[in-house]
């Protein structure tokens, strides 16, 4: 709720109850039960009688509910504690990230931070039930998450005040300080009261999960991915649906896959042909990057100016604001470093999504681990943020408000179109960053880093394809690895695990790349010489998050033109 709506009186919404979604397997069954009923009362609507815009909003609604409910009868496949992105890390972030508006904020915030008992005892009854019906993870998984128990939650950070949730929480109330909502005396007693539940309550319940998940090892039947289980295929498939969006089986994805593969490959001959003096360079890593030099808030306000000409601006945010001089407010965005505690498990960088009602606060976290500089700096941001996934977020909350749309769309999650987003505005800074320099051989590494990224990223597509539904093993996996030169066995190793806990994550992103390059062609055929990029991507960006089958292209004479 805190994060979805700044304010929710203001949309008739009682936030009076603060709490967090406790699992039982009463709770579970009744909220199937309840999607089934939504599910039945939304079919007894005629939606030819709709609003067009509400036709729109009814299809894509009905589908994702389908889709959800198919996969809440897979009892106990899903992994809440993956190590890769388990509720065990990225619920301390949103704590972290919890924004501190009025001292309202503040009493809930503690109340919700003081229920990390309950919750994570929630979690355990499921990991246990789980256990039972022979579905716990492997023990390789199961270790990783006994020792981000213990990391995430240090005793001595704690102790030292130190901790991330401790500095954090201190700086969001300064802010509140300083505007004269709470006093220094009512400050330092929050302040106070943090600590305590943080030392008393929440270390203590992670250590309690550590327990619980050492107590549970060995009793997976996970042999390998989840084609190894009983309903492991079609929980997979399921899942592909769910997180790329697409709605092509597994022989169209492979050949997908494997096409692209094959077309970057040549391409990337090609250029090794026409630079043979780069081989040598790239191994020792001679080649010069103009880009070092850049900070990341340099290199944000460059790809802002850079973008200019192939996308749409952002729409105003009423048609108030638009008929009036008065300046309009961009979004903010603050780059952030992720917590020491937190680095070994998080990604290289991730955007973390505002408030629907106040989309004026952004923020980009970067993971000091991964070293990001130069080229690699440049295509994250791009990625998360302009012209990614702050600019396609904010783009989509302001034109769905200046169109009235049903805001519902806002609770629906659609991984493969805004994932598949952010990595095809990515794979495009590749070319803006070329703009940036007349040097050939900087030209030519940009390129060969963009075609090696697409290759590699096709690559662990074919990989999660065949651990998770040909029941691939890691001998198999590695067999293939080394014919691609990959002869590391660690290297091997940590993929194939995270492949194995994050089935369909390079699906999602790169499965939905590759669905806008096929609708971005279709819309080159029927355009022909009216065809322009700002076209297709206002088209795109307009539709908003969806399945890929709810995006059409309309034929030349259509309204973008």
């Amino acid at each position: 709720m805190h994060y979805t709506l700044a304010d929710p009186q203001a949309w008739d919404i009682d936030d009076s109850t603060v709490t967090l979604p406790i699992y039982s397997k009463d709770a579970q069954e009744h909220s199937l039960h309840t999607l089934k009923e939504n599910i039945s009362f939304l079919q007894t609507i005629d939606c030819s009688s709709l609003p067009n815009s509400d036709q729109s909003t009814y299809t894509i609604l009905l589908d994702y509910l389908e889709t959800e409910y198919h996969g809440q009868l897979f009892s106990y496949y899903y992994e809440p504690l993956s190590p890769s992105s388990g509720i065990q890390s990225q619920l301390p972030i949103l704590f972290a990230e919890y924004t501190f508006r009025c001292k309202e904020d503040v009493k809930n915030y503690l109340t919700l931070l003081s229920q990390f008992p309950e919750y994570l005892s929630g979690i355990m009854q499921y990991e246990q039930e789980k256990s039972a019906a022979g579905l716990f993870m492997p023990d390789y998984s199961a270790k990783k998450v006994i020792e981000q128990c213990d990391s995430i939650m240090n005793k001595k950070e704690l102790s030292d005040k130190t901790h991330f949730l401790i500095v954090s929480f201190e700086e969001r109330l300064a802010s509140l300080t300083d505007t004269h909502v709470i006093t220094e005396e009512e400050k330092l007693s929050y302040m106070t009261e943090n600590e305590r539940i943080l030392i008393t309550m929440v270390q203590p319940a992670y250590e309690k999960l550590a327990d619980c998940i050492t107590l549970l090892m060995g009793t997976s039947s996970q042999c390998n991915g989840l084609a190894s289980l009983p309903e492991g295929k079609s929980y997979y498939l399921y899942l592909i649906r769910k997180n790329t969006g697409s709605n092509k089986d597994i022989t169209e994805l492979k050949t997908l896959l494997l096409q692209r593969f094959d077309q970057d490959y040549n391409s990337l001959s090609a250029l090794y042909l026409e630079h043979e003096s780069l081989i040598a360079q790239l191994a020792n890593n001679s080649i010069p990057d103009d880009l070092t030099k850049e900070d990341a808030a340099a290199m944000l306000n460059t790809l802002q100016q850079q973008i200019a000409q192939e996308f749409p601006s952002f729409p105003c945010m009423t048609e108030a604001s638009a008929s009036s001089d008065e300046d309009i407010t961009l979004p903010s965005c603050h780059i952030k470093t992720i917590s020491s505690n937190l680095a070994p498990y998080m990604s290289p960088a991730f955007y973390l999504t505002p408030p629907i009602d106040d989309i004026s606060e952004n923020s980009i976290y970067i993971n000091p681990e991964n070293n990001l500089s130069g080229i690699s700096l440049y295509t994250t941001l791009a990625h998360e943020g302009y012209p990614g996934h702050l600019y396609q977020t904010v783009f989509s909350h302001m034109y769905q408000n200046e169109q009235n749309i049903n805001p519902i769309h806002h609770l629906l999650y659609f991984g493969g179109y805004v994932e598949g987003w952010a990595l095809y505005v990515e794979m495009l800074s590749y070319e803006y960053a070329k703009e940036m320099t007349d040097n050939p051989h900087t030209i030519a590494l940009y390129e060969i880093e963009r075609l090696n990224k697409s290759m590699q990223l096709a690559l662990y597509c074919l990989l999660d394809i065949a651990i998770h539904y040909d029941n691939a093993t890691y001998e198999e996996v590695s067999s293939v690895m080394t014919q691609f030169g990959i002869t590391d066995t660690s290297v091997i190793r940590d993929l194939y695990e995270y492949i194995a806990e994050e089935p369909t994550t390079y699906l999602k992103y790169y499965i939905g790349y590759l669905e806008i390059l096929e609708l971005k062609d279709e819309a080159k055929k029927l355009w022909g010489d009216a065809y322009t990029d700002l076209q297709f991507h206002t088209l795109f960006l307009e539709t908003g998050p969806c399945n890929f089958e709810h995006i059409e292209i309309p034929p030349y004479g259509g309204i973008y033109f």
